[in-house]
C-alpha cells in the first residue's frame, strides 16, 4: 500500500551567527509567513495527515507549530531529524503513520538527499517550500514540489 511522505523545509530564519547556537535561530516574519502559508497550503490541498515530526531546532519548532495550525495536529519533536534524517529514518517516521501522510519538517541538505534517495530527483528545496512523496514498498514518486510563493498563492485561495 503507497504512503505519502510530506516534507516541510523550515521557513527563513535569521542569519547564521546572530545567536549563541544554530539551535536558537528563530523565523525571520517572512518565515512566519512561510510556515502559516505551508500549512494553509496543505490543507487547501486536502493533505490529512496522521503526524507531524519536527527538528527541535528552533526554527523548525516554530515553522511546524504554525503550519499545523492548519492541519489539526500537534508536531511532536524528533532530535534526529535535526541531526541525521536520513532514508532509514524517514521509512521510520513514515510507518509511524500507520498508512495515513506524515509530514516532517526539517532542514537541508537532508531533505534533498531523502528526495533523491526516495524518487532519483535532483531538486532545489527552498526555506519554507514543500515536497510530497509517494512511497510505495523500496521507491517513491514525487508527487509535488512546491516553493514558498506557489504555497502562498494556494493559501490565499483557501481564505
Amino acid at each position: 500500500m503507497a504512503k505519502q511522505l510530506w516534507l516541510l523545509r523550515h521557513g527563513e530564519a535569521v542569519p547564521h551567527g546572530s545567536r549563541d547556537s544554530d539551535d536558537a535561530r528563530e523565523l525571520t516574519p517572512r518565515g512566519e509567513r512561510q510556515a502559516a502559508a505551508a500549512g494553509a497550503a496543505l490543507a487547501r490541498l486536502g493533505v490529512e495527515l496522521a503526524i507531524c515530526f519536527t527538528s527541535p531546532k528552533l526554527r523548525a519548532r516554530d515553522t511546524a507549530r504554525l503550519a499545523c495550525e492548519a492541519l489539526g495536529v500537534s508536531p511532536v519533536e524528533d532530535d534526529k531529524i535535526a541531526r541525521e534524517f536520513d532514508l532509514e529514518l524517514a521509512r521510520e517516521l513514515l510507518d509511524a503513520g500507520d498508512g495515513q501522510p506524515v509530514l516532517v519538517v526539517g532542514h537541508n541538505p537532508d531533505f534533498e538527499q531523502v528526495v533523491h534517495d526516495l524518487t532519483g530527483a535532483r531538486v532545489d528545496f527552498k526555506k519554507g517550500g514543500v515536497a510530497g512523496i509517494r512511497v510505495d514498498g523500496g521507491r517513491g514518486e514525487l508527487l509535488v514540489l512546491l516553493r514558498p510563493r506557489e504555497l502562498e498563492s494556494l493559501a490565499i485561495a483557501s481564505g
